[in-house]
């Protein structure tokens, strides 16, 4: 456990506002998935960890403040909240180009074999990489 967090820039594309001037509540799982995606590229299967099928169980998103094209891009901080056998929850914070947190996500992925359509337990190596995201004090 430690306080260590990735981070990447999302692009706010002109089409993701709506009629209001404000990102539209779904694209926020794509920014999610986008900076999920380079996480796990950059942090766990670029330093050893062997890919493995994972499906999304579930994504709970809190609004906080709107995202205009004025605020974008955003930043995407990922952490992870809690590393189980075969599932583990990821947390999303995307801040606009002032700092604010705009919105913060939890998503709870597992791990997923396609030929049973069955959740299956994560790699060790896995699991010790993502270990190392999980904030101190936080439960494993």
């Amino acid at each position: 456990m430690s306080d260590k967090t990735y981070s990447c820039e999302v692009q706010v594309r002109w089409g993701d506002s709506d009629r209001l001037g404000h990102v539209n509540n779904v694209l926020y799982a794509e920014y999610a998935q986008e900076a999920r995606t380079r996480f796990f590229r950059d942090c766990i299967i670029g330093v050893g960890a062997p890919p493995a099928p994972m499906v999304v169980r579930r994504m709970e998103f809190d609004y906080l403040r709107p995202v205009t094209d004025a605020t974008g891009p955003l930043t995407v901080e990922v952490s992870i909240l809690r590393v189980g056998n075969s599932s583990f929850t990821v947390r999303h914070v995307m801040r606009d180009r002032h700092g604010a947190v705009c919105v913060a996500a939890d998503g709870v992925m597992v791990g997923f074999d396609p030929k049973t359509e069955k959740s299956v337990p994560l790699g060790e190596r896995t699991r010790e990489l993502l270990s190392q995201y999980v904030p101190a004090g936080a439960a494993l």
